[in-house]
């Protein structure tokens, strides 16, 4: 896989990737392995949330699917991110059309089936705004 994205600055801090299609779990990593992250992935949120509990301040994005197992669902992950973790930035994404209503401020939604590129831009777009970026 080649990202071939100018402008992309390096990504500092862990992302979390919550996925629970093992194939689009793998696809997400892939992607932001190949634009200099390091990525933590969960199936679960509450998984996440654990491990985000654990003193694990290091987390810079979050990138959590809407409808995975557990109790807690992607919004309700977000919300409670940022409610304890303000600086993270967050992506949700869904197979399910959410209402722009629902998704938590400052969050990105990235409706399935979404595109690589999609992917890249929203993560520019939170990790460096103001700085653009091009398609080589």
């Amino acid at each position: 896989m080649n990202v071939n994205w100018e402008g992309l600055l390096p990504i500092r801090g862990e992302v979390i990737v919550i996925e629970d299609d093992p194939t689009l779990q793998s696809l997400m990593t892939d992607i932001m392995d190949e634009i200099g992250a390091q990525t933590v992935p969960f199936t679960t949120a509450d998984d996440a949330l654990a491990y985000l509990l654990e003193a694990h301040g290091e987390c810079t994005l979050v990138i959590a699917d809407h409808g995975v197992p557990g109790q807690v669902q992607g919004i309700e992950f977000i919300e409670m991110v940022k409610g304890r973790w303000p600086h993270i930035a967050a992506i949700l994404t869904s197979g399910c059309l959410i209402e722009s209503t629902e998704v938590p401020a400052q969050t990105i939604y990235l409706h399935k089936p979404w595109s690589l590129d999609e992917m890249v831009v929203a993560v520019a777009e939170l990790l460096q705004p103001g700085r653009p970026i091009s398609k080589r």
